[in-house]
């Protein structure tokens, strides 16, 4: 009966997208999300498998994409970017969304900062035979609204990449992106640890009832100052509060997004938008047509890290 529950839920949660349908070919990308003349192209760095001790047993692929205009001289920007390390660094990845194009063009321009990014995959636990497959461990690491995705880069992926680069320690200068349940995890990461990314990226994002991450919209509307007093009343949590308060949120889904037994996508991500509204914070929604996929995400990237770092209200 477990596994019969579960399955369902294992289907979902390990579908980064489902196959494009009509509606998202409307999306396309834009010059700023491919090759151009005259650009530096930035380097691709392939990383060891890495074998977590935050999430016992598993490995994951993951690489880097390192900015031509890196010299060392001062801190990098972060962007991580969730779903991204499957390729083990093959040097024509170019990572969701085209990433490494769109860094390339707009660090160019001058219109983002140099900015390192780290392309990861969720964790696996590797196949127990020669004719079995690995259990992925992706569920359990973007759908859990807890700490315990945030510990994973603060203390193991961050210390790494940071024995080879320098990289910021400015909250506001740190972003994650992801789709799907990488869409929540990222939210998850600022919400936990405001104090360590306050740039959230999220596309199609699962802010619904997988592992319990509907709880957002309403916590959300707690920090609203008027509100927030009645429920944060030591310093600690005041302090808490007014990092929250500071994350910047982009959030992306179609109107023809999931409808199933976990929920329904579009409906969750226009709650999201909602509290973020009526508590405050910055944030940016933007609803297309699309269905459960990535087109529109892609299309609209160069823009989405555009607003994401411009200057603090």
């Amino acid at each position: 009966m477990i596994r019969q529950l579960l399955f369902p839920l294992l289907l979902l949660s390990t579908t980064l997208s489902l196959p494009a349908a009509p509606l998202d070919d409307q999306y396309v990308l834009g010059p700023d999300s491919l090759p151009q003349e005259g650009v530096p192209r930035g380097k691709v760095v392939p990383m060891p498998n890495w074998k977590s001790q935050i999430f016992p047993g598993t490995e994951r692929t993951w690489w880097l994409y390192v900015p031509a205009q890196y010299d060392g001289s001062t801190p990098a920007s972060v962007l991580v970017i969730q779903d991204g390390g499957a390729s083990k660094g093959d040097p024509k990845q170019t990572g969701p969304n085209n990433a490494t194009f769109v860094l390339d063009n707009l660090i160019h321009k001058k219109e983002l900062p140099v900015t390192i990014a780290i392309f990861i995959s969720p964790g696996s636990f590797p196949a127990a035979s020669p004719d079995a497959k690995p259990r992925s461990n992706r569920s359990f690491e973007y759908d859990s609204p807890t700490d315990l995705y945030a510990r994973f880069l603060l203390e193991e992926i961050l210390p790494e990449v940071s024995k080879q680069y320098k990289l910021t320690d400015d909250p506001e200068q740190r972003a994650i992106c992801g789709n799907s349940s990488g869409g929540i995890c990222a939210f998850t990461v600022a919400w936990e640890r405001p104090d360590a990314f306050r740039k959230v990226i999220s596309h199609i994002g699962s802010f619904t009832n997988i592992r319990g991450g509907y709880i957002y919209p309403p916590l959300i509307r707690k920090t609203k100052p008027e509100v927030a007093k009645n429920h944060y009343n030591t310093p600690e949590l005041q302090k808490v509060l007014e990092s929250r308060r500071k994350i910047r949120v982009f959030l992306q889904d179609g109107k023809n997004d999931l409808d199933n037994q976990f929920g329904n996508w579009p409906l969750a991500n226009q709650d999201m938008a909602a509290a973020l509204s009526f508590a405050g914070w910055e944030h940016q929604f933007v609803m297309g047509e699309g269905t459960h996929n990535g087109k529109h995400g892609a299309a609209i990237f160069p823009d989405t890290l555009r607003w994401l770092w411009k200057t603090a209200k």
